[in-house]
């Protein structure tokens, strides 16, 4: 018997927890060595040990400096820690097998459970977030409510930095979570608050269906958000959501759908007062749908509204928390972005540039996108090996994140190339796309 096989595995009670759940789910393992130092008594070198890792590997594991993505070592993870396999994607663990006790127990419910068994009866079964959601109950509190929206901030952050398919099983979770207790709750004010929370995740949900590339689905879930935030009149909400189906119209090619999406956004927002930075932000996705069609009068005054909205953001503003990532990089980038669209390379370069200077590196996906884009301009302004190299770098991003439309991306930018294979960095660059993006 080996040593971790010989340690007891985290309690129950933390394996059942959402947060470890949820932190499974998306084998987010800084967040589950966290969560077993924290609440289930396990040091860094205890988890080392049981893990069969080395005690400075779990330090930067758990400081975010190093990723686990080696199935072998997710493996000795899930032994070690006695982490059920299907928690984290796996095969059921041979130990899991192993600990189902062959004794009846003394108890009356545990003997009529054996008896079904034994009469090859079947159980109904549900899944673990049902389970969870009964066991909770209905009971909503202030701090359940900001526990919530905490986890919604940490899934946008998490989905920024790796995308959005592993995430998507958790996201859908807790949204069935928040909708069962949610029709059972009659005081209006958590309702409203488990509504807005409720919508929220169905857009996420949906945004993480559009980085996929699966339409139809995504769709479903932003008119899902859309419904909910309805229901409880949440105007600036329902705007947002609008634009993510007007960023998603440009990417079906749709450019008069995009457009007319990002128009009635801005009109709901205006019912409900939207902040100048709320403003700015629908008005480049206008820019991106006008663009797209290229119509280039239509697209630069649709980025002279986003600057002029974008001139009067106070800080004191009460920007909703969703758009307060659309500061003056993003709304640099987002304008050369547009211009690239449209073609005006040379106006677009320095802009974007510019950006990826400022911009977070943690934002991985993000930065992937804005990569590509300098490399389009730079391509279209006859600029092929620095295109070639800002593109790899884009690609090297890319092998990072899961994010289907990054490949997309990419896998234009080898058309793009066309008429320059015989320069070596643009036949390197084809095959490396071609090997990566396929």
């Amino acid at each position: 018997m080996t040593e971790s096989s010989a340690l007891p595995g985290l309690p129950r009670r933390l394996l059942a927890d959402p947060e470890m759940i949820s932190a499974c789910a998306s084998r987010d393992f800084a967040r589950i060595f966290q969560l077993a130092k924290r609440r289930g008594g396990f040091h860094s070198s205890r988890i080392a040990r049981t893990c069969e890792l080395t005690p400075s590997r779990v330090g930067e594991v758990i400081s975010g400096k190093r990723k686990i993505t080696n199935m072998t070592v997710i493996e000795r993870i899930a032994d070690g820690l006695r982490i059920p396999g299907h928690l984290l994607g796996l095969a059921s663990r041979d130990w899991e097998r192993a600990e189902i006790p062959t004794q009846p127990q003394p108890n009356a419910a545990m003997r009529r459970l054996a008896e079904l068994q034994n009469a090859h009866t079947t159980v109904p079964s549900r899944e673990l977030d049902d389970i969870l959601a009964i066991a909770a109950g209905s009971k909503v509190t202030p701090t359940v409510l900001r526990s919530l929206q905490v986890s919604i901030e940490d899934y946008w952050r998490r989905d920024d930095e790796h995308g959005g398919e592993a995430l998507r099983p958790a996201v859908i979770g807790q949204l069935r979570y928040v909708t069962g207790i949610l029709q059972d709750t009659a005081d209006p004010n958590y309702r409203r608050s488990l509504h807005g929370i409720a919508a929220e995740l169905a857009r996420l949900t949906g945004w993480t269906y559009f980085d996929a590339r699966q339409y139809s689905t995504a769709r479903t879930y932003f008119t899902e958000s859309l419904r909910l935030a309805r229901e409880i009149d949440d105007r600036t909400f329902i705007a947002d959501v609008l634009a993510c189906l007007s960023l998603q119209a440009t990417y079906q090619d749709r450019a008069k759908d995009a457009v007319t999406l990002a128009r009635a956004a801005q009109d709901s927002a205006r019912l409900d007062g939207g902040t100048p930075r709320l403003m700015a932000m629908l008005s480049i996705r206008e820019a991106f749908g006008h663009a797209s069609a290229h119509n280039r009068e239509a697209t630069h005054s649709a980025i002279n509204e986003a600057v002029h909205h974008f001139e009067h953001v106070n800080p004191e503003d009460h920007d909703p928390t969703w758009v307060q990532y659309f500061d003056r990089t993003k709304l640099t980038v987002d304008t050369g972005t547009a211009l690239g669209q449209l073609g005006d390379a040379a106006a677009a370069e320095p802009l974007i540039a510019e950006a990826l200077q400022a911009e977070p590196t943690t934002n991985i996906r993000a930065r992937a996108f804005h990569t590509f884009w300098l490399a389009r301009t730079q391509l279209q302004c006859s600029k092929v090996e620095l295109a070639c190299a800002t593109a790899t770098e884009a690609l090297d991003l890319a092998t990072i994140v899961e994010s289907p439309r990054v490949l997309t991306h990419l896998r234009e930018f080898r058309q793009l190339l066309g008429s320059h294979r015989t320069i070596p960095a643009a036949v390197e660059l084809v095959a490396r796309i071609s090997e990566t993006a396929n």
